[in-house]
């Protein structure tokens, strides 16, 4: 079947998140634990699932900042962590997806989001930059009972979207979040805005774009 709906991740496929690397030094802690920390709630989150245990992103990535600011010294790791989180929640849209979506909008593809993080968060990145509407379903995996990577949280949207795998693209810069979607039977869109390499280990992505005006093209 052909293409009719694209599933977007959310958390660094839409979202910029060098503001964090910001909030952390402002905190007096270095500004790398940014990345470690996204990757680190990311870590906890998907082995807590796969032992049979679903907690929220906000609640894992409020323990994982504390702790991060904890053996950095920060004096008060705990209000440290709540602005970390405040921070996530009010990121921005990297430059190319506003213009991506139009493009995708413009070949009358249905947008659908699938995050490991909260609908709410999820929804308001995309209503502070006015793309809310654009979006015909925002999920997460909160309501699926797992976290992506497990092909059961890729199930789960595709069930809400009431279509089959092959009717769905999944668009992450990802390539784990990818392997999974392709495991669920979806075809598979690697973002690389960085000119990465992709790991050979995992399931290859259908397509690549460098930017995400570049994939209707590649779905016509």
């Amino acid at each position: 079947m052909a293409i009719s709906t694209v599933v977007f991740d959310v958390n660094e496929t839409l979202s910029d998140l060098r503001p964090l690397a910001r909030r952390f030094a402002a905190l007096g802690a270095p500004e790398w634990l940014g990345d470690l920390w996204f990757a680190s709630t990311l870590r906890e989150g998907v082995a807590l699932a796969a032992g049979g245990e679903l907690r929220t992103f906000a609640e894992i990535g409020t323990a994982t900042a504390a702790d991060l600011l904890h053996r950095h010294g920060v004096p008060d790791p705990d209000d440290g962590a709540r602005q970390v989180l405040e921070a996530f929640t009010a990121l921005p849209l990297h430059p190319d997806v506003g213009p991506g979506v139009a493009t995708l909008q413009a070949a009358w593809l249905r947008l659908v989001t699938l995050s490991n993080g909260a609908t709410t968060v999820a929804g308001r990145l995309l209503g502070d930059h006015g793309l809310r509407d654009a979006f015909d379903l925002v999920l997460s995996v909160e309501d699926a009972g797992v976290w992506k990577p497990a092909p059961a949280a890729y199930g789960y949207a595709l069930r809400r979207c009431g279509i089959d795998p092959s009717e769905a693209v999944m668009v992450a810069v990802h390539p784990w979040d990818l392997h999974g979607a392709a495991r669920a039977g979806m075809a598979t869109a690697w973002v690389d805005r960085s000119g990465g390499t992709y790991p050979a280990h995992l399931t290859a992505p259908t397509f690549t774009v460098a930017a995400l005006p570049d994939l209707a093209a590649r779905l016509a």
